[in-house]
C-alpha cells in the first residue's frame, strides 16, 4: 500500500480479524423456504404491448464513468421517459464526465445526480456503499414516487420499448429479478473468493487473508446488474436486524460485493419467495477473451470482464428464451454500428438527411481539467498537432494571396476529441487558441490531424499471405483486441506492443526485427502462428529511454521480407507537463545506456538484414538530443507530420481568415451537430427519442 493511512488501517483489521472481532460466526436465515423458488414469466413481448392501469414507475440508477458522453446520452435518450426517474452517479475520478452530466440534468425535472461521489473501482467494496447510499438517497426523496430500482451503466442498452418494460414489471410488481450464477456453490464461493478477506483503500483491494463464511445463511451471488423493488430496497436500508446488519459487516471485507450482498440477503430474507433468477439483461460473454486477469493493477485477484456486442450479435436480442431488456456492453469508440441497429429496431429511422449517424467523438482531454491531466507524450502531440493545423492555413491561403490566415500558437488546448466515422479511427480534433498575426486579434480553432498509413507488404507477390496488419501501440487490450492508446502517442519512455492480424494458414514462425531510428537493432525474435490464429502480440523488454525519431518494425519468413511498418517515439517538448530544460532532454532523447536496448547484441543482424549504422545519422541524434525550445519543436513537427497530416481547420468563434469554415457547419468538428447524441425537449409521448 503506498499511503501510512491505508497500511495502519490494513494492519488493524488484520489484528481484528485473527482475534476473532471483525466477520460475523453466525447470521439467522429468516427465510421459511428451503432453496430457491422458481418463478417463471412468459417472454411473449407481443403481449406486453397493452399499458396495464396502474403502471410502475422505475428509479433508473446510472453509475458512469470516463469519458464516453455522447454514448450516455445517446443511451438516455433511448430510456427516458417522464414517468421515471433518473439518478446519476458519476466517478469521483470523471469530471468531465461530471460537467457534461450536471449539464444536460439541469433540463429535467426528473433527473438528479448525485451531490456526493465515490472512486468505484473494478471488484471494490465501495460499489456496493455507492449502492447503499443511492438507494437511501432515493427512499428519502418524498417527491419522487417510485417501484423498482434499475441500476444502468453508459456501456448498457435497451433492447426493448420502455411500454413493454413498464407492462412486464407490472405484472410481476412484487418480484425482485437477480441473476444467480447457477452452479455448484461452493465452486461459486471458491473462484469469488467470498472465503478470502479483501479491503479496499488507496484504491485497490488487497487481500488480507482467509475466513470461514458465516454459519446459518446460504451464500449465493452472480451479476451486479439487478431489479429491485422498494419494499425489498427499505429492508435493505432500515432493517437493523441481524441478517441484513451482519451481512453488511460480512460484505464491508468482501472482493465484488455487489455481486453477491442482494442476492445473499433477499434468499435469507422472509421474501426470498420475491427472488426471480433473471436479472432481465444478456451480457456478452466471451470467457476466453474476457478472463485475462485485467484487474490484477487494481485487486488482488483474477477477474473476467464481458466483451462489446458487435453487429454479428445483434440476432441475439430477438432470440432468448427468457425475458431480456437491457443489453450489454456496448462501446461506440469500438462499434457504434451496433447501437444505430439496436436504435433503428426500437425507435425506426432517423428523418432523412440527419447528419453524423455514422460519426463518434470522444473527449481525451479538456481545460478545465488542467494539463496535469494528460500525460507530457500526449501534451507534446497536442501542441504538435495544432502547430500542423496553423501550417496548413498558411499554405492553403497562399492560392488567395491571403494575409489573415497566419498564426501564433497561444497557450495550451482547449480540448481534444477522437474522432471516429464508420467505426473507424479517424484522428484527433484539436482545438487551440491562436493569434492572427494581421488582426493581433485571439481566435479559437479546431485541427484535425489524421493518421497516415504506415503498415506494408514488402512483397506483393511472396507466397507467404497470412499476415494482414500490423500495428505498433500502447494501451493493448486483449479483449477487444484494439490498441486504446488510439494512434499510438509513444514516448522515450513508454513501453511499446507489436500486434499482428492473421488470416488462416498452415503454421508459420515469422521474425519480427525492431530497428531504432540510427539503425541500431534493437530486438528480434520468433513468433509462433498457429493454424487458426487471428491475433498475436508481444511487448519485447527493452531498456529505457527509446531513442527518438522514426522506428522501423519489420517481419520476416524464413528470412525473406514479409511486410513492415513504422512508428515514431516522439522527443518530449515537456517534462512534468513543464516546457522541457536541456539536461532533462538529454536524459530522455539520448537512447537506452551504452546503446543497449537488451543485455545481448544483435549487430551480427546488421550485414544479414543489410542495415547499416550511418555514424553521421548517429552524431546529428547526438545533437538533436540536447534541443529545447522552438527548436525542438521545429524537430518534433517535421516527424510528426511525415506520420500525420493536418485533413481541417475550422474556427469555432470569429475569424479574420476568410478560407477557414465555421466549426459548427462542417461534419467533422467536435462543435458540428450531432442529433443522435443531443438532448432536446420532452416529446408529447413522454420520450426524448
Amino acid at each position: 500500500a503506498k499511503s501510512k493511512h491505508c497500511r495502519q488501517e490494513i494492519a488493524e483489521l488484520y489484528c481484528l480479524h485473527r482475534e476473532g472481532k471483525l466477520m460475523p460466526e453466525k447470521v439467522p436465515r429468516l427465510c421459511p423456504l428451503e432453496g430457491l423458488t422458481q418463478h417463471e414469466q412468459s417472454s411473449d413481448y407481443d403481449s406486453l404491448e397493452l399499458l396495464p392501469s396502474h403502471p410502475i414507475r422505475i428509479a433508473f440508477v446510472l453509475v458512469v464513468h470516463g469519458r464516453g458522453s455522447r454514448q450516455l446520452q445517446r443511451m438516455f435518450k433511448a430510456i427516458y421517459h417522464q414517468d421515471h426517474y433518473y439518478y446519476i452517479h458519476v466517478d469521483k475520478r470523471s469530471n468531465y464526465l461530471h460537467r457534461q452530466v450536471l449539464g444536460f440534468a439541469r433540463q429535467y425535472p426528473n433527473v438528479r445526480v448525485t451531490s456526493w461521489r465515490m472512486a468505484t473501482i473494478w471488484g471494490g467494496a465501495s460499489l456496493l456503499t455507492m449502492y447503499l447510499r443511492s438507494m437511501r438517497d432515493l427512499l428519502e426523496m418524498k417527491d419522487w414516487s417510485w417501484d423498482f430500482f434499475i441500476n444502468l451503466s453508459a456501456a448498457d442498452y435497451p433492447i426493448r420499448t420502455n411500454d413493454q418494460l413498464v407492462t412486464f414489471l407490472s405484472r410481476y410488481r412484487d418480484m425482485n429479478f437477480l441473476k444467480s450464477h447457477g452452479r455448484d456453490n461452493a465452486r461459486f464461493i471458491r473462484k469469488q473468493g467470498l472465503d478470502r478477506i479483501f479491503f479496499e483503500c488507496d484504491t485497490h483491494m488487497w487481500r488480507l487473508g482467509d475466513r470461514k463464511i458465516p454459519e446459518g445463511v446460504t451464500v449465493d451471488g452472480g451479476s451486479d446488474w439487478f431489479l429491485l423493488n422498494r419494499k425489498f430496497m427499505e429492508y435493505v436500508t432500515y432493517s437493523e436486524d441481524e441478517l441484513v446488519s451482519h451481512m453488511k459487516r460480512f460484505y464491508a471485507y468482501t472482493l465484488l460485493p455487489a455481486e453477491s450482498f442482494f442476492h445473499t440477503v433477499l434468499e435469507n430474507s422472509h421474501m426470498c419467495d420475491t427472488m426471480v433468477d433473471n436479472n432481465l439483461r444478456i451480457t456478452n460473454w466471451n470467457r476466453k477473451l474476457g478472463c485475462k486477469c485485467q484487474y490484477k493493477h487494481i485487486v488482488d485477484w483474477c477477474g473476467c470482464s464481458p466483451n462489446d456486442f458487435k453487429p454479428q450479435d445483434f440476432h441475439r436480442f430477438q432470440q432468448t428464451a427468457r425475458p431480456t431488456f437491457f443489453a450489454r456492453k456496448f462501446e461506440a469508440a469500438v462499434n457504434q454500428e451496433i447501437v444505430g441497429q439496436l436504435d433503428f429496431y426500437l425507435f425506426g429511422n432517423y428523418p432523412a438527411g440527419t447528419t453524423a449517424l455514422k460519426a463518434y467523438w470522444e473527449n481525451a482531454y479538456d481545460e478545465p481539467d488542467g494539463v496535469h491531466s494528460t500525460s507530457d507524450i500526449a501534451l507534446t502531440m497536442y501542441h504538435s498537432f495544432a502547430r500542423l493545423g496553423l501550417k496548413r492555413t498558411v499554405a492553403s491561403s497562399h492560392t488567395n494571396k491571403e494575409v489573415n490566415c497566419r498564426y501564433y500558437p497561444m497557450g495550451h488546448p482547449v480540448s481534444v476529441h477522437f474522432y471516429f466515422y464508420a467505426d473507424r479511427f479517424q484522428g484527433y480534433l484539436v482545438r487551440h487558441h491562436a493569434t492572427n498575426l494581421a488582426t493581433s486579434k485571439l481566435e479559437t480553432l479546431e485541427t484535425w490531424v489524421m493518421p497516415r498509413k504506415m503498415f506494408k507488404i514488402s512483397n506483393p507477390s511472396s507466397d507467404f499471405t497470412r499476415l494482414q496488419f500490423a500495428e505498433i501501440g500502447t494501451e493493448w487490450d486483449a479483449k477487444e483486441r484494439i490498441f486504446r492508446n488510439f494512434g499510438g502517442l509513444i514516448g522515450p519512455m513508454d513501453e511499446p506492443i507489436a500486434m499482428q492480424k492473421w488470416g488462416k494458414g498452415p503454421n508459420a514462425t515469422v521474425t519480427v526485427v525492431w530497428i531504432d531510428p540510427v539503425n541500431v537493432i534493437a530486438a528480434t525474435y520468433d513468433i509462433q502462428i498457429e493454424s487458426g490464429a487471428e491475433f498475436t502480440h508481444y511487448k519485447p523488454p527493452l531498456n529505457l529511454p527509446l531513442r527518438p525519431g522514426l522506428w522501423t518494425v519489420k517481419m520476416l519468413h524464413r528470412w525473406a521480407p514479409v511486410a513492415e511498418t513504422r512508428f515514431l517515439v516522439a522527443p518530449l517538448t515537456f517534462s512534468n507537463r513543464q516546457p522541457i530544460r536541456q539536461e532533462e532532454a538529454l536524459k530522455l532523447h539520448s537512447g537506452p545506456p551504452k546503446n543497449a536496448y537488451m543485455e545481448q547484441s544483435f549487430q551480427a543482424l546488421n550485414n544479414a538484414l543489410n542495415i547499416h549504422i550511418n555514424p553521421g545519422q548517429v552524431e546529428e541524434a547526438k545533437h538533436k538530443a540536447g534541443l529545447t525550445g522552438s527548436q525542438l519543436e521545429n524537430w518534433v513537427d517535421s516527424m510528426v507530420n511525415s506520420l500525420w497530416s493536418a485533413v481541417d481547420i475550422c474556427a469555432s468563434g470569429p475569424t479574420s481568415c476568410p478560407v477557414t469554415q465555421t466549426c459548427s457547419q462542417t461534419t467533422w468538428s467536435s462543435l458540428s451537430p450531432d442529433p443522435k447524441s443531443e438532448l432536446g425537449p420532452v416529446k408529447p409521448d413522454g420520450r426524448l427519442r
